[in-house]
């Protein structure tokens, strides 16, 4: 089994990149979408957010509203901290579970947002960077999310920089381009993984 980290700033085009290798084959552990599947309603994970941040993050239906809760812990590192050590947790058990069904011979191939903001690097064979110049992330979270600017660039600066990212990276994917272009360079890599699983 060879692990692979998935990761690259906010804006940065990662998901492409984890669709066209899941597409190719590779097992994909979305750790983005995990860390909601823990805290849908009903789960432990939300009771303890609501408990930590109070009703309000809460929307009519009872579910996790993403942005207001966004509002609140991208402004403040200390309640950053504080929802990740509710949510980190959590995530890391259903990872687990996931790993353990994978096939041994899998490229398993964990997509994770934050990685080389928590030192994650060593936990993986290779670490797969997508990266983008902050000018292009911004227009993209502006053209594909809807938003402003002033929040974009404020996310962007709440993670890693581009050096720091890049600097724990194996294989970086440079997207700035055309998504022909994207699935051209997907295509080197995933030969590159495969001779890299097949040497063990």
């Amino acid at each position: 089994m060879l692990k692979i980290g998935l990761t690259g700033g906010i804006g940065s085009g990662k998901s492409e990149v984890s669709k066209r290798l899941s597409a190719k084959g590779a097992v994909v552990v979305d750790a983005d979408r995990i860390a909601r599947e823990v805290v849908e309603p009903g789960t432990l994970g939300l009771a303890r957010v609501v408990a930590r941040f109070g009703e309000e993050v809460l929307r009519p239906d009872g579910s996790l509203d993403r942005p207001k809760l966004g509002s609140i812990v991208f402004a403040d590192s200390e309640k950053l901290a504080a929802l990740n050590a509710i949510v980190h947790p959590l995530v890391g058990e259903r990872v687990a579970e996931l790993q353990a069904q994978a096939p041994d011979d899998a490229i398993l191939v964990y997509d994770v947002p934050l990685l080389v903001e928590n030192n994650l690097a060593p936990m993986y064979d290779v670490v797969v960077v997508v990266d983008a110049a902050d000018d292009v992330r911004v227009r993209r979270l502006a053209e594909h999310r809807d938003m402003p600017e002033a929040d974009a660039k404020a996310r962007i600066a709440a993670q890693a920089s581009r050096e720091a990212r890049l600097a724990a990276a194996h294989i970086v994917i440079t997207n700035e381009g055309t998504l022909e272009e994207l699935d051209a360079r997907v295509d080197e890599v995933w030969e590159e993984l495969r001779r890299r699983a097949a040497r063990g």
